[in-house]
C-alpha cells in the first residue's frame, strides 16, 4: 500500500515562496513520474507540474512557470515543489501524486495512481 504524504503548506504573503515536500512510503517510487496538483475553492483539481522517475523529464503548466519548481530525491523517494513569487491565484489546495510503475509524464488527473492527502496553500495580498 502506498502513501504519499505532503507537508510545507502555510500562509504566505505575495511574493513569498514555499517549498512543497511529498514523500511517499509503501513501495519505491523511482522508476515513476510524480506530479504536483492544485484544487482552489468552488474550482476543479488542475494540473501543476510533472516529473519522470529519472527526473530527466518536467512539465509545468503555463501559469506557473519560471516560478515553481518540481525536483526529486529517490533515495529519500520525496518529491517537491519549489514555489517563488507566489500570487494570490495560487491560493489551493496541492496534492502531490505518483503513477503505478510508469515512467512517463503525464497532466491529467485520472493517469495518477497515487494521491497524497493535500495541504493548503494560502498567499495574501
Amino acid at each position: 500500500q502506498v502513501q504519499l504524504v505532503e507537508s510545507g503548506g502555510g500562509l504566505v504573503q505575495a511574493g513569498g515562496s514555499l517549498r512543497l515536500s511529498c514523500a511517499a512510503s509503501g513501495r519505491t517510487m523511482s522508476r515513476s513520474a510524480r506530479a504536483w496538483f492544485r484544487q482552489a475553492p468552488g474550482k476543479e483539481r488542475e494540473f501543476v507540474a510533472t516529473i519522470s522517475g529519472s527526473g530527466g523529464i518536467l512539465s509545468y503548466t503555463d501559469s506557473v512557470k519560471g516560478r515553481f519548481t518540481i525536483s526529486r530525491d529517490n533515495g529519500k523517494n520525496t518529491v517537491y515543489l519549489q514555489m517563488n513569487s507566489l500570487k494570490p491565484e495560487d491560493t489551493a489546495v496541492y496534492y502531490c501524486a505518483g503513477r503505478f510503475n510508469s515512467d512517463a509524464v503525464a497532466v491529467i488527473p485520472t493517469r495518477y495512481d497515487y494521491w497524497g492527502q493535500g495541504t493548503q496553500v494560502t498567499v495574501s495580498a
